[in-house]
């Protein structure tokens, strides 16, 4: 039977007689609310649930005392978090699919700081212009509110900042004279010389640490080593794709030849951030790139064995370019198919308040992404980096800022995971195939 006479087959059932005990018990379901089917109103005593979609945090006390000073402050709301996975990309997959399917169960969620665009066209998340006006907005670092903002309207609420940044024994360089390294190269260099004394010492040590299995983790890594060195994945110029362009190839072919099973052990090629942080904070690693929040980790006696040992600078460059920073974060949004606008709300306003992000900037070492929270004596007290690295939140560099990107971020995933693993590896070719799969998916969203 064809679509047609599919179609024309439903509407005849829908068109017969309904049995009149049948009609009965569905009226007699409808007015006593059928299980399962129509949502739980709540009691006149009892708060208002406001539902968060979240993902699993790397501290959780911290986010468990943002929730209950929201609570206290606003009793006739009650927060009811979904902890979705830790991964970015499966976050992502759980929480657009509730979107898709307009679910009531999602009236807050966080998004990474490249979702705004495809959540914004999409239609899934509720514009805050009117709620969060300019002179609130003025508040924030502009990038942040950048970020958030898609063809003018504004579609999250910038919650704290992140950058790529580069972490670093700062006992093991002072035993052997070096300053901080200005140049991927020196890096190298750096931790060839430190690891060998360690191996004559019968240690293991390891060069560095970063994020390279095939996630989104590995796309910003991948991107301030091409954008380090002058190059693009997409060229904000053209709006095309810039992989098979030399300067990426060529900080491509570094981090093949030079890093993976080099300077760093293979296994970085499934390590996402709590894998690569766990080499550095069991002391088996010289050099380590993160993100702010391991500051906090690195340097708690009770999470690693080399607090107070530990050292922060801006990323390594190569000589033609600039250390350059993936712009990270969060974002926190309202569904637009939110059946409590108001109350969710409150809580966007409350979880990007001063109060909480001074709490998380002392608690869990996330960067504010309100100005004033950098200039905060106690803050600055409890992490002085952040002080010292404001420029760089400031001024790191966004990923592509484009509806399709997720799309455009699969396509990086695969193509970097691939090149750097095998070192016989065809760049070339590769790079040539996933520009041309990047610039097809760009087309869509022209």
């Amino acid at each position: 039977m064809g679509n047609r006479s599919l179609a024309a087959g439903r509407r005849k059932v829908g068109h017969q007689a309904v049995p009149k005990w049948l009609g009965l018990a569905v009226a007699g379901l409808v007015a006593a609310g059928a299980p399962g089917c129509a949502e739980k109103t709540p009691k006149p005593d009892e708060p208002t649930p406001v539902r968060l979609v979240t993902w699993r945090p790397n501290q959780p006390e911290v986010w468990d005392e943002v929730f209950a000073r929201f609570e206290a402050r606003n009793p006739d709301l009650k927060v009811v978090r979904e902890v979705g996975p830790h991964s970015t990309t499966a976050f992502h997959a759980l929480l657009t699919q509730k979107l898709k399917n307009q679910s009531p169960d999602v009236d807050v969620f966080l998004m990474d700081v490249i979702w705004p665009p495809e959540f914004g066209s999409a239609g899934w998340a509720l514009p805050l212009d009117e709620r969060f006006p300019p002179e609130e907005r003025a508040q924030f670092l502009p990038g942040a509110i950048l970020a958030n903002t898609y063809e003018g309207r504004l579609y999250g609420v910038p919650l704290y900042l992140a950058s790529g940044m580069l972490y670093y024994r700062k006992d093991l360089l002072a035993q052997h004279g070096f300053e901080p390294p200005e140049t991927w190269e020196e890096m190298v260099a750096q931790a060839a010389a430190i690891v060998a004394r360690g191996t004559e010492a019968g240690e293991e040590l390891h060069g560095f640490s970063g994020q390279f299995k095939q996630y989104e983790g590995l796309v910003c890594d991948m991107l301030e080593f091409i954008l380090s060195r002058g190059g693009h994945a997409v060229d904000p110029r053209t709006g095309r794709s810039a992989l098979a362009e030399e300067p990426a190839l060529e900080a491509v072919r570094f981090v093949r030849d030079r890093i993976i099973g080099g300077a760093a052990p293979r296994g970085v090629l499934t390590y996402a951030e709590p894998e690569s942080l766990d080499l550095f904070v069991q002391g088996k690693a010289v050099f380590h790139r993160n993100w702010p929040y391991a500051w906090e980790v690195a340097n708690n006696p009770e999470k690693s064995r080399v607090e107070g040992r530990v050292g922060l600078s801006v990323l390594p460059r190569f000589p033609q370019g600039e250390s350059t920073a993936t712009l990270g974060g969060w974002q926190v949004g309202v569904s637009r198919f939110s059946r409590n606008a108001d109350a969710a709300w409150r809580l966007v306003s409350y979880l990007t308040s001063f109060e909480t992000q001074k709490l998380l900037a002392i608690r869990a070492g996330l960067a504010p992404t309100r100005r004033a929270v950098y200039e905060d004596p106690e803050v600055l007290a409890a992490q002085p980096h952040l002080g010292a690295m404001a420029e760089v939140f400031a001024t790191a560099y966004p990923r592509p800022r484009t509806p399709v990107y997720p799309a455009v971020s699969n396509v990086l995933q695969r193509y970097f995971s691939t090149a750097i693993a095998d070192r016989s590896s065809d760049l070339d070719h590769l790079a040539r195939e996933a520009s041309a799969e990047v610039d097809r998916i760009l087309d869509l969203a022209r």
